[in-house]
């Protein structure tokens, strides 16, 4: 069972703060993208009840009711390096996709404001690797929001020989991901988050201009 930030971010909010971060939590409050609570509150660090031996590296703990927890500086960590990553291509060859619901608003948010390229909701097979499909297209560098949800893009990817950053949950599977970012990817918060501080990070890189807000990444449910 999937457990997703709207379900249990409020009624763990307490143990979460005391428990799930731990000294992990000290040693990013200089340093983080964003203080703590942010992180907390958004449920960055919920994971579900599956993991895989590919992000057992990203866990920080293991709960009594089985939920595996996200370690959150892990996750800061990686947004940083992810953007440093990608700041090196052009923005518009950069391919952000989200079969994903809440992945997809915080998608298409994140291609508007560096200049990337969003494809968001059912992808068609062959988009990336048939030059005759209507809307080809042939990206430098791929994100993804979820490597389950997003697996068809993710196979094309690796025909086609382009890198692939990936947000996954610790249920996700790796092994055609070229960098993770540790993060709930299926909570609305969390990808908000994520997408934002991840286009905000790569401004930053580029010496480009950044004026979009959180709330800009967030829609109602």
């Amino acid at each position: 069972m999937e457990v997703t930030e709207e379900s249990t971010i409020n009624e763990t909010e307490n143990s979460t703060m005391n428990d799930d971060t731990g000294t992990a939590s000290e040693d990013i409050k200089a340093t983080s993208l964003v203080p703590i609570d942010e992180y907390l509150a958004a449920g960055v660090h919920i994971g579900t009840q599956q993991k895989t031996q590919n992000m057992m590296k990203f866990v920080y703990r293991v709960r009594t009711d089985g939920l595996y927890v996200l370690d959150i500086q892990a996750t800061d960590e990686r947004i940083k390096l992810a953007a440093s990553f990608l700041s090196k291509y052009d923005p518009q060859r950069i391919l952000v996709v989200s079969a994903r619901q809440y992945g997809q608003f915080p998608a298409k948010m994140f291609a508007k404001s560096i200049g990337a390229k969003s494809m968001v909701g059912r992808f068609i097979p062959g988009l990336l690797t048939n030059p005759k499909i209507e809307n080809f297209y042939e990206p430098d560098v791929v994100i993804v929001t979820d490597p389950s949800g997003d697996a068809q893009v993710i196979q094309e990817t690796v025909n086609v020989g382009v890198p692939v950053v990936a947000l996954c949950d610790t249920n996700n599977m790796t092994s055609n991901v070229d960098f993770v970012i540790p993060t709930n990817n299926k909570g609305r918060k969390a990808l908000s988050l994520v997408y934002w501080l991840l286009a905000k990070e790569i401004a930053k890189s580029n010496d480009s201009m950044f004026t979009y807000e959180l709330e800009d990444f967030e829609i109602g449910v």
